[in-house]
């Protein structure tokens, strides 16, 4: 497999090089396990029923994470099962997967 320096890249493959950078372009860094709650984020801020992700988003660290799915979990606010993958994502790949953090005023931005 041949390594390319990065402008050898875009001149080779100008399309793909655009596609892969530049403006217009967003990383994504968190990975959401269950469609209903992906569908719950899709709903206008107004009337926005927090998920537990976003609850989730506004832990400091991986052991406050927990608490709230254990929180979520026993409230039956969260069934059993999405709470197992939601503590195995966290212990896979720790409370940044679910997103950067969410801190006070999140919604006032925008």
């Amino acid at each position: 497999m041949s390594e390319y320096t990065r402008e050898e890249f875009r001149r080779k493959f100008p399309n793909i090089a655009k596609e892969m950078g530049g403006a217009g372009t967003i990383q994504i860094n968190a990975v959401r396990t269950s469609a209903k709650e992906a569908e719950k984020v899709a709903h206008s801020v107004q009337g926005y029923e927090p998920t537990a992700i976003d609850y989730i988003r506004r832990c400091e660290n991986d052991q406050q994470a927990i608490e709230i799915i254990n929180f979520l979990e026993a409230r039956g606010e969260i069934e059993p099962a999405y709470a197992k993958r939601l503590r195995s994502q966290l212990t896979r790949e720790g409370v940044r997967s679910f997103g950067s953090k969410k801190n006070p005023g999140y919604y006032e931005q925008g």
